[in-house]
């Protein structure tokens, strides 16, 4: 039997084991659903023991666990390291879902009129993370894997993977392989396959700015005492110019600026500008003068405010001068910058322009590295091979604008590259409310990461 076959024979029952782990609600940013991310890892541990891999275990860490299983067939074949995440994003805000965010349902749509998965999770990543452990069931049942397999799959990717970085650095000769797959990043469109060679770096940073000492009366001391929310407010329009060029002192220093050869090569990847303002259902387009959206969003840093709140925010009114105001800002970073050194030109930006008599405090959420690989490798020729063979084209390239900060601290570590073989659109609405996954791309997905075994070991 054939990989394509073994998966049409088998596709409900595909289906309904990853609904069982999109069931579990495992939101990492919420301690309350702390017993739900032990039950994911639970879930993974006994899926992976169930496919014939060794050494099968939940690795404890000081946040949440890392699960971990290999399968060494010969210590001179190539070994690949899978890597993904079970933790998902919270719900808010849940009036938006159309359904239970953690009751999975397929529902069609115009872009998958197959069908899609809606549940939080089924893209980013639990849906794109099970098709590797399906692959190699298809392998164990058709072909047979062709090499060595070890899974990390960890708990903590959308809180910044702080736990993770540790344990890579206490485990290279555990982790020790050839190449990382990764399939946590997306594609094109459904029918024009891509493999990212880029990610965007990330500086993600709270700033809290204090003024007096309690709420007060906006009648008695409104126009006498500063506002810490209009202080904050005009603070943060400060950050862009009217070019939207971030304003921090130093940021674009260690930008790569590239040719307009490059800039024409990145440019040769589709991209229909109106498809995109229609699905956001926007009128125009903004971002960086001189710059294409495409560029924009992929190879040019970016800063963005994520939130921000300060005084009364409930039902009715209550007429205050609030003690303090809040944000949280992010900053996609691009290859040569580096994240600690950003938040710290952030920090000082942002101290020089806090009014007398008021107090800043900024706290370093998380952060990471920008990514860049090469397509030259054995590992990326196989995956371009790979997705070939089931699409009938060949990939294009890509640049993403999204962050996965662990894995540059994956070559740095392991001194290995990674291929992210993605398979998610950007009309999935990851982190958003309806999140969705095409019922093609995850079968698709299977299909193609199977044959990159072949590809690889050929």
């Amino acid at each position: 039997m054939d990989v394509k076959t073994y998966i049409e024979n088998n596709k409900e029952r595909l289906l309904e084991e990853l609904f069982d782990l999109l069931r579990i609600p495992s939101i990492s940013a919420i301690k309350e659903y702390k017993n739900s991310i032990r039950d994911a890892a639970s879930f993974l541990k006994n899926k992976l023991k169930n496919l014939g891999l060794d050494n099968c275990e939940i690795c404890e860490t000081a946040g949440y666990p890392i699960v971990y299983a290999e399968k060494i067939k010969d210590p001179n074949l190539p070994t690949v390291l899978i890597y993904g995440h079970y933790d998902v994003q919270p719900v808010d805000p849940i009036e938006l879902w159309n359904s239970d965010p953690f009751e999975p349902i397929v529902k069609k749509t115009n872009i998958h009129p197959e069908g899609a998965i809606f549940a939080r999770g089924s893209c980013d990543d639990k849906g794109q993370m099970y098709m590797h452990l399906k692959a190699i069931e298809v392998l164990n049942n058709t072909s047979g894997v062709p090499c060595n397999i070890k899974f990390m799959i960890e708990g903590e990717e959308e809180i910044g993977s702080d736990n993770l970085e540790v344990f890579v650095k206490e485990n290279k000769e555990k982790l020790k392989c050839d190449i990382i797959l990764v399939s946590d990043t997306g594609m094109i469109d459904k029918d024009i396959p891509s493999i990212t060679t880029g990610l965007r770096g990330l500086a993600y940073l709270e700033v809290e700015l204090t003024g007096p000492n309690r709420d007060l009366h906006s009648g008695l001391y409104g126009g006498s005492v500063a506002n810490p929310i209009n202080s904050l407010a005009r603070m943060i329009s400060n950050l862009h110019d009217e070019n939207n060029r971030i304003t921090i002192p130093g940021f674009y220093d260690d930008v790569i600026e590239y040719s307009d050869e490059e800039r024409k090569k990145n440019g040769l990847v589709p991209f229909d500008i109106n498809e995109f303002k229609n699905s956001l259902e926007i009128n125009d387009v903004h971002g960086e003068k001189s710059y294409t959206t495409l560029e924009r969003k992929s190879i040019r840093p970016c800063l963005d405010v994520n939130g921000i709140w300060g005084g009364y925010t409930d039902e009715g009114s209550k007429t205050v001068i609030p003690s303090k105001a809040f944000a949280k800002i992010s900053m996609r970073l691009v290859s040569n910058q580096n994240w600690k050194k950003i938040s710290k030109l952030f920090k000082d930006y942002m101290k020089k322009m806090t009014p007398t008599g008021m107090k800043l405090k900024v706290n370093e959420h998380h952060g990471g590295e920008p990514y860049i690989t090469s397509t030259d490798s054995k590992a990326y020729l196989a995956a371009s091979e790979a997705y070939n063979s089931v699409y009938n084209k060949k990939p294009f390239s890509v640049k993403d604008g999204g962050s996965i900060p662990i894995i540059a601290q994956f070559e740095k570590e392991l001194g290995v590259k990674t291929i992210l073989m993605g398979f998610g659109l950007d009309s999935d609405a990851i982190h958003s409310p309806n999140e969705h996954f095409g019922l093609s791309n995850y079968y698709n997905g299977i299909e193609t990461i199977s044959n990159f075994y072949k590809f690889f070991t050929k």
